[in-house]
């Protein structure tokens, strides 16, 4: 469940990226720099997700560390976006971020990702 949770992260990320990259083409910019900038950073946010999510799906050990922290980060930004009345994005990522949480911290979880 958590490999599902962050690949939709990392898709989200990817698409929001990207959708940046095509307004500020498309001359929609105020700034531009910071709009490349954070059209790159989506892009490779969500690259990143994929990958990590890739990893948790074939039970790589080495996955477990950054999909945590990851979700550890994500709370407060949504907690930050549901303050900000972006109820939208915010609730839904304290929905992933706490699944994905409980998913990776599970017992389950742990024996097959860190093994005995």
């Amino acid at each position: 469940m958590a490999a599902v949770v962050l690949a939709a992260e990392g898709l989200t990320a990817l698409a929001l990226g990207g959708y940046v990259g095509v307004e500020t083409a498309l001359g929609a910019a105020h700034d531009v720099m910071s709009s490349v900038v954070v059209a790159a950073f989506g892009i490779c946010v969500g690259l990143g997700l994929g990958w990590v999510a890739w990893g948790l799906r074939g039970a790589q050990r080495w996955s477990r560390g950054p999909a945590v922290v990851t979700q550890i980060f994500a709370l407060p930004l949504a907690v930050t976006l549901i303050q900000s009345a972006q109820y939208a994005w915010g609730v839904p990522l304290v929905a992933a971020a706490a699944i994905a949480l409980v998913t990776l911290l599970a017992p389950q979880s742990t024996k097959a990702l860190m093994g005995d």
